[in-house]
């Protein structure tokens, strides 16, 4: 059976890598004022977070309308017998539930869609070993049973500069983005059952990444291999910075560092940091 895998632009997977494996991206799109961007397409990561500093209102974000998916699926199909469709947690978009709903539309392909639960890069790992499978053959059950397996070993932890974004945009309470505020915390954040809630309250960023770096040495020291990913709001140089120390620390963990784009940037704020990983 011959499949092909989809994910959807917040998996901000590295061009090269969704050529090498065939990695077909569906957009989701940022909307300023009357202007609608699909992100990797029409706006870039670094674009976006010069236009926020521009525009006096916050962005809002858009998913994929079914009619584009059902366009793609079924494009899909002419040389495809499966697709696997991996997106972003159903707790924080409805693209998962497009997908769903667009897969039992389709005609002439059968559509496998996978909810990661999570978002960015660790999504981008999920589409990324399901392609590799797919590369050598193995059937769309047999991958997204994998899928599931890798869940078990997730995991990813962020802080954000600032609340607000989180809180305007429904991602996150009222009360505890005023309680972050109210005492400058720096509240490290997860995603618990599909929805982002606080780990810990940390008072500073320097703090909240050596409590992040901690979280990921408690997995690292069983020394099994692993992979793991630095995400970045616009602060490339403190993602190096961070690199260094943590391959220092940590030999068993492939690292590479990945950015939050336009759609989760809305939500997140410029400035925002996260590390996510699982098994190899």
């Amino acid at each position: 059976m011959k499949t092909v895998v989809v994910t959807d632009t917040t998996a901000y997977i590295p061009a090269e890598l969704r050529e090498q494996y065939n990695i077909q991206y569906i957009p989701l799109s940022v909307i300023f004022g009357n202007e609608a961007y699909k992100e990797e397409l029409e706006i870039q990561a670094s674009d976006f977070y010069e236009m926020v500093k521009r525009e006096d209102k916050l962005p809002t974000t858009t998913q994929p309308a079914t009619g584009e998916f059902v366009e793609l699926y079924e494009k899909l199909g002419q040389e495809y017998d499966a697709v696997i469709s991996i997106h972003l947690s159903s707790g924080i978009s409805g693209t998962f539930q497009g997908a769903v709903t667009a897969g039992n539309m389709a005609e002439g392909v059968k559509v496998y869609p996978f909810d990661t639960e999570i978002s960015c890069m660790i999504q981008g790992f999920y589409a990324v070993e399901a392609a590799k499978l797919a590369q050598e053959g193995a059937g769309p059950e047999q991958i997204m049973e994998r899928l599931e397996d890798l869940k078990t070993t997730t995991k990813a932890y962020f802080m954000v500069d600032d609340l607000s974004h989180l809180q305007r945009g429904g991602r996150l309470s009222g009360a505890q983005a005023l309680i972050g505020s109210l005492l400058q915390v720096k509240p490290l954040l997860h995603f618990v059952d599909k929805v982002i809630v606080p780990f810990e309250k940390i008072r500073t960023r320097k703090k909240a990444m050596k409590r992040i770096t901690e979280l990921l040495g408690e997995d690292a020291k069983k020394g099994e291999p692993m992979q793991a990913v630095i995400i970045h709001a616009n602060r490339e140089e403190e993602a190096k910075e961070w690199l260094k120390e943590l391959e220092s620390l940590y030999p068993n963990v492939e690292f590479m560092i990945s950015y939050f784009g336009p759609v989760i940037g809305t939500h997140l704020g410029e400035g925002a940091m996260g590390l996510g990983w699982m098994k190899k």
